[in-house]
């Protein structure tokens, strides 16, 4: 029994925890930025202030995670981002494709708690730090309300991936709120103060279909007149959940200070909104839905966005600048919002996106006055309009990564965050990212240890891509597509393929390429074709003497004409793909974008993919094999498709396909990665949409790995994961090893991105 009353005044229990590496913050970034400190060997102090991980993607405000692949609405091709958040993504698509939040939630937890370098405050607010000096954090202190238990939490680094930054701000690291004028860094879209000078918060809400009436009376603090909302006309019965993003405001108040005066505000609307939907007359299907779960807190957009040695700015985007400390990458639109949210006249988003990726590079994830913080998340150092786009979560996961591998560099070296830039720190840091799945556009470092460097290497078949099979439905071009084709530089080989016509027509085709090599937006026109179409059945070819001058995808475009049908495949192959110039609402894509003069942005099409079970191959005959396929490609660096597959890919029909490592001198083999195609074009949304399937149709599920003297070393069944890892209990000595795999379907001939291989 404890008992107390003597009047003495009491304090909270003081826990000390020192690590390597402290940070505040537990939303996406500050998970994988954890987990990948972590994996490196850093003991990490993850603090979170809230009783879930995830921030905006948590079923606490319930977003879906989205980055480069833009809903699959853009021309960013093969753009998930790679790393821990591609873990993630990839593991609650198989675990949870209907996109239950409390299932991620749980996945985020499982992640985090199976990592014994990771010290987890959960419910825990950190508000005060205590300097070495007047630019080095040495320690900060937290309190947590459900054990009433306060903590001194010491490191030599400290990453703020809280959001708000509020690590720095208590440091008295530099930063901004509010959009920089047009002046500042020359930035033509720079928003006046009517529009966009912060994104408000939104808050959003669940229906729920109970299969019998269901009444409803509205507190008295909804919304009284919906008709204060220019765009209620849009509101319906159907919608729910971040489909509902549009429900913001607070873009004119402190996004900081001032959250709980927006919530009650954004908490005014929903119910205002539901009363609407409930009471109106105008939704008779609702009848039977109730309000099953309305946000306790808002999703944040903006606050503070802090200052780095670089910062982030529109021309880096639009331009895809190079950088030579490039360690992430960046491909949502620049995404800005009016500064009355929903209360405004204006549209709910003003997107233009950017003809392909851009790089992001180091000097933004670092504070320029804090010696030894880190930044991650949407704080990074970027202008107001350069925020649009790099705010996302899948992009700040990304940005956490690599700064997590800065931090286990900084250890190894000890070194702050600004000295990481130095060449040789550079170079090793790229290299230790695209070792662990990070993706760098423009960057191949290939790793000294990989002894895969040091191999020949030999398949047991190379894919000789000379047909897409015939053996699915005609399909009328409703809208037109293009195939996408890699090929060598040199000739392009000519193209056969058939058109089905209704009737006597015109049938128009192109071939195109992007003007900037590893893009895919098909801006050049390298030849066209009209074809006078009979009746029923046409052979049709495509032949140029034009010659391309790199390695490169081309587009096979045929354009609209409902009267056309065209044989389609279920036939898929790694690094081929058909696109549509079709049109996505959600991310501003109405097929076409057309920028205004003045605004430093591009005019271009939109040639998207379609989600299966939609979007088929175009079937066609190549007068001569498209050899883009080489076994070499699991050496190149590169494990993902840009300017060619960059895979590995069997022929259908090989048994067995292999892939046979070989070294001159017997070697010592400790550890193997693989990556496999868990198809980089889906983005994974993570909760709300339903996902066609559980496994990517190109992810190799089965497959055996045996030393030189047919000992088998691994088996594994049922993959589904982009990257496995594969330490051995005990190092081998052999001169080679085989990597046998199946094929992932019949249609899918099976295929490896990539094989790195140590001797630790």
């Amino acid at each position: 029994m404890i008992k107390s009353g003597d009047n003495r005044q009491q304090n909270f229990p003081l826990i000390k925890i020192e690590s390597d590496l402290t940070i505040v913050g537990g939303g996406l970034s500050g998970v994988c930025g954890a987990i990948t400190a972590a994996r490196q060997g850093l003991k990490v102090t993850l603090v979170q202030d809230r009783s879930v991980l995830g921030g905006n993607s948590s079923s606490e405000v319930r977003l879906w995670i989205l980055g480069a692949t833009s809903h699959m609405g853009n021309n960013n091709r093969w753009a998930r981002e790679g790393g821990v958040v591609d873990e993630i993504l990839v593991e609650n698509t198989y675990r949870n494709p209907e996109g239950n939040p409390i299932i991620y939630d749980s996945i985020l937890l499982d992640k985090v708690v199976s990592e014994p370098n990771i010290t987890l405050l959960l419910n825990t607010v950190v508000y005060e730090i205590a300097k070495k000096d007047v630019t080095t954090i040495e320690s900060a202190t937290a309190f947590c309300s459900q054990n009433q238990t306060s903590y001194t939490l010491k490191s030599p680094l400290f990453c703020d991936a809280s959001g708000d930054g509020i690590m720095g701000f208590l440091a008295g690291a530099a930063f901004r709120m509010g959009a920089e004028n047009k002046q500042e860094f020359g930035e033509l879209f720079a928003p006046d103060k009517s529009y966009g000078e912060l994104l408000g918060h939104s808050l959003y809400f669940y229906s729920k279909d109970t299969g019998r009436p269901v009444k409803y009376t509205a507190p008295a603090f909804a919304l009284d007149d919906i008709t204060k909302i220019p765009r209620f006309k849009s509101f319906n019965a159907k919608e729910y959940g971040c489909k509902l993003w549009w429900i913001e405001y607070g873009g004119r108040l402190d996004t900081i200070h001032e959250t709980e005066t927006i919530k009650w505000e954004l908490w005014k609307i929903v119910y205002g909104v539901w009363n609407h939907i409930k009471n109106s007359g105008q939704f008779p299907e609702a009848e039977n839905l109730t309000l099953e779960w309305v946000g306790m807190i808002p999703g944040k957009r903006e606050s503070r966005r802090f200052e780095g040695d670089h910062m982030l700015i529109q021309q880096d985007i639009i331009e895809q600048r190079q950088h030579e400390d490039a360690v992430a990458f960046g491909g949502w639109s620049v995404d800005l919002h009016p500064s009355d949210g929903v209360y405004s006249p204006l549209p709910g988003c003003n997107q233009w996106h950017s003809k392909g990726i851009y790089q992001i590079p180091y000097r933004t994830l670092y504070s320029k006055n804090i010696s030894n913080l880190f930044l991650a998340g949407r704080i990074i150092s970027a202008s107001h309009v350069a925020f649009g786009s790099s705010r996302v979560m899948a992009t700040g996961a990304h940005v956490a990564q690599a700064v997590a591998t800065a931090a286990s560099i900084c250890k190894k070296e000890n070194c702050l965050p600004a000295d990481v830039l130095e060449l040789q720190k550079m170079n090793a840091l790229q290299q230790k990212l695209l070792a662990n799945g990070q993706y760098i556009p423009g960057i191949v470092v290939k790793e000294a240890n990989d002894l895969v460097q040091q191999a020949k290497i030999v398949a047991s078949s190379e894919l000789q891509l000379q047909q897409i099979a015939e053996n699915f439905e005609n399909q009328p071009l409703e809208i037109a597509v293009a195939q996408l084709l890699p090929l060598k530089s040199g000739a392009i080989t000519p193209i056969h393929f058939k058109a089905f016509a209704d009737e006597k027509t015109v049938l128009k085709a192109e071939i195109r390429i992007s003007s900037k090599t590893g893009n895919f937006t098909p801006d050049v026109i390298l030849d066209s074709y009209t074809f006078n179409l009979n009746q029923g059945e046409n052979q049709l070819s495509l032949k140029t003497d034009i010659l391309l001058t790199a390695d490169q995808y081309i587009f096979i475009v045929l354009h609209k004409n409902p009267a056309v049908k065209i044989p389609r495949s279920k036939q898929m192959f790694t690094g081929i793909l058909s696109v549509f110039n079709t049109s996505n609402p959600a991310v501003s894509n109405y097929g076409k974008q057309e920028a205004p003069d003045g605004i430093g942005m591009d005019s271009f099409e939109f040639w998207c993919p379609q989600r299966r079970p939609a979007g088929h191959n175009i079937a066609l005959q190549l007068e001569n094999p498209i050899t883009a396929f080489s076994a070499y490609n699991i050496a190149n660096g590169l494990p993902r498709p840009n300017t060619g597959a960059n895979a590995w890919v069997a022929e259908p029909n090989s048994k067995n396909p292999t892939i046979k490592i070989t070294w001159d001198e017997v070697k010592q083999l400790k550890r193997i990665v693989l990556s496999f195609d868990s198809d980089f074009d889906h983005p994974m949304e993570s909760v709300l949409m339903t996902h066609p399937e559980t496994v990517m149709p190109f992810c190799v599920r089965n497959y055996k790995i045996y030393d030189d003297a047919g000992n088998l070393l691994q088996q594994k069944t049922g993959n589904y994961q982009t990257r496995n890892e594969i330490i051995l209990s005990n190092a081998i000595s052999t001169k080679s090893i085989n990597i046998e795999v199946e094929h992932p379907s019949a249609n899918v001939p099976a295929s490896i991105f990539e094989v790195r291989i140590y001797e630790n």
